[in-house]
């Protein structure tokens, strides 16, 4: 072992310790890992920063784009609601479909491109179904990742799988008895693959979604404001919806007196089982037998007015399960700016919900908060009104009316008019990739750039779109990869390792080999695990009479079994949004690196004969 190699086994280990106990963010890790190698001497200046520009950093920072701009068109919309209509309101069934799905689409195309294309969708159907996005997103990117040995092209080092094979081949002649080499057809790794995807689901299914994180707000950067809940949480309260019993009488809102009675809000009236919707109802509004209310109000009130009169309150939102989306709308509060058009008059003069469609929940006057009449109240300089309402009406509310708004106002403005335009440039990218060839990042960013240069989305949000933190984390790690190849290091422990082992039996080989690739994949990366790997593994074989193209094809399939660390770009993309630290990856990923190896040993002994 020379100087550099223990040089790079130090940075590893230092590396993997503040992964593992937090001590920094991981882009800060990557970022030290940038600076570190090149003082070190173990890479140049040039590769240090090399992954600042590699194929997969520019791919993310594409796919990213390219999401934010389907997202603004609302196809991930149509997509969220599509699913939500197959898997209902199930959280298994919602991540089953999604990461079979996902991982079909990852056979054909690179793995991070089909988990970046669902990823607005899936946090969509997250915030709709208030459900954690770390339940879902953690099985979608493992699927993702496997769905890539569905296929030869699933992924990269499957991609390179013939050349690398016949590379080693025609040096190697003798060691095969001079037979021809015959190449891995598109579908050859196919029943191993389908066997893997099949196991990563059921891991899922029964035990890995018991050890992801589970608190929602914790995860979700658009939970509920901390600020507004801890103000008028007691009093105004939370979102619910309820059932009026079909042996109630008909009356309007003004009859019930539900505001100054119980002080809560109806902000929505559904009629027909929902088939028609009135949002910020007026006075007149009648409540029929069988509507469903969507009410706003403290725990204790609307308790109180439900056993009063006999309404059902139920478990989740049901019928206004899409308007109570963070997606949709929200509560904010405004302020009455000097001079406003708003001064002396009242909401119900300056018919707010009639032209809104905003309901007002209270009126804070200095120390005083209003809860009765405040459609009545005449507004003074100063006022802070709390509103609830669709994002789209907010913004119509801040042009017409001299209000400020405390809180951002959420909800991007949709372009359903661009969906084709955006469609296209998908599919753009898609065909250059897969038919002409074209590398990856330049595809992605020919669709990305086409949909800022027709103004799908402004360049100022395409920056936005880009987690960087994840830019960074990958860009740091790259280098340690070449690193660990450049001095040798990764060699060095591959041959120590097989040599140890003597002359092993096939599978217990195959085993070793399927360990070493992965972990040279995690802290390497795949392409270079499988370069390296590739040639010792048929070496190997070859030596105890075994079948190198099956030594290889372990390398290549093993190359996918990434699942411990956030260091494989899928992982880095969902690690942020699914609010994950790396403890969760290595709580949950231990368990299916283990499934995966021994499935796939398995399946050689089944379909091989080994």
């Amino acid at each position: 072992m020379t100087f550099d190699m223990m040089i790079v086994f130090g940075l590893l280990g230092l590396a993997v310790i503040l992964f593992i106990f937090d001590l920094l963010r991981v882009d800060l890790v990557g970022l030290l890992m940038m600076v570190l190698l090149p003082l070190t001497g173990v890479v140049s200046p040039e590769e240090a920063v090399a992954g600042l520009s590699s194929n997969a950093v520019v791919s993310i920072i594409a796919v990213m784009i390219l999401g934010a701009g389907l997202n603004k068109t609302g196809v991930m919309n149509s997509v969220a609601a599509y699913i939500i209509k197959v898997a209902g309101r199930s959280e298994t069934r919602i991540m089953l479909i999604i990461s079979s799905t996902v991982s079909v689409i990852s056979s054909f195309m690179q793995n991070i491109g089909a988990a970046a294309l669902f990823l607005p969708a899936t946090m969509r159907i997250s915030r709709e179904l208030n459900i954690a996005a770390s339940k879902i997103l953690m099985p979608m990117g493992f699927a993702a990742i496997t769905g890539g040995c569905l296929t030869l092209v699933g992924s990269s080092p499957l991609i390179m799988l013939n050349d690398l094979m016949a590379g080693w081949w025609a040096n190697n002649s003798e060691a095969v008895h001079g037979a021809p080499f015959v190449p891995l057809g598109l579908l050859s790794v196919t029943p191993i693959g389908i066997a893997l995807l099949i196991g990563v689901l059921v891991y899922f299914l029964f035990l890995g979604r018991k050890l992801l994180p589970s608190d929602a707000c914790s995860l979700d950067e658009d939970c509920m404001d901390k600020r507004l809940e801890k103000i008028y949480g007691h009093d105004v309260g939370h979102s619910y919806e309820v059932q009026v019993p079909f042996t109630a009488s008909s009356a309007t809102l003004g009859e019930l007196e539900l505001r100054p009675l119980y002080h809560l809000t109806v902000i929505g009236i559904a009629k027909q089982g929902g088939r028609e919707k009135i949002l910020a109802p007026m006075r007149d509004s009648r409540i029929d037998p069988g509507d469903s209310l969507w009410i706003m109000s403290s725990n204790s009130n609307i308790r109180e007015a439900a056993g009063e009169l006999s309404w059902k309150v139920k478990d989740e939102h049901d019928i206004f399960a899409k308007e109570n989306s963070k997606e949709e709308s929200g509560v904010v509060e405004g302020v009455v700016i000097p001079q406003s058009n708003l001064s002396n008059h009242s909401m119900e003069d300056l018919r707010f919900r009639e032209l809104f469609q905003v309901n007002p929940l209270a009126i804070v006057r200095g120390e005083e908060l209003i809860m009765e009449e405040i459609n009545i109240t005449k507004l003074r300089q100063g006022d802070t009104i709390l509103l609830q309402g669709k994002w789209p009406q907010f913004r119509l509310l801040q042009q017409k009316m001299d209000v400020v708004f405390i809180e951002e106002i959420l909800g991007e403005e949709l372009k359903p008019d661009r969906i084709r335009c955006a469609v296209f440039f998908l599919l753009l990218s898609l065909v250059l990739a897969l038919v002409f060839n074209v590398k990856l990042s330049i595809a992605l960013l020919t669709g990305a750039l086409g949909m800022i240069l027709t103004r799908i989305i402004p360049a100022d949000r395409a920056y936005e779109a880009v987690d960087w933190r994840t830019v960074f984390l990958l860009s740091g790690l790259i280098p340690l990869g070449t690193a660990f190849e450049n001095t040798g290091a990764a060699a060095y422990l591959a041959t120590t390792l097989l040599d140890s082992i003597g002359t092993p039996g096939p599978l217990l080989l195959m085993f070793v080999i399927s360990l070493l690739t992965a972990f040279f994949s995690l802290v390497a990366s795949n392409v270079g695990a499988a370069v390296l790997m590739v040639p010792l593994a048929m070496n190997m074989a070859a030596g105890i009479g075994s079948n190198p193209v099956v030594a290889a094809m372990v390398v290549g399939l093993s190359a996918s079994n990434t699942f411990v660390l956030p260091t494989h770009q899928v992982n880095a993309l969902i690690m942020r949004p699914g609010g994950y630290r790396t403890k969760d990856y290595m709580k949950t990923g231990i368990g299916v690196t283990i499934m995966y190896t021994f499935i796939l040993v398995g399946c050689l002994g089944l379909f091989y004969s080994i």
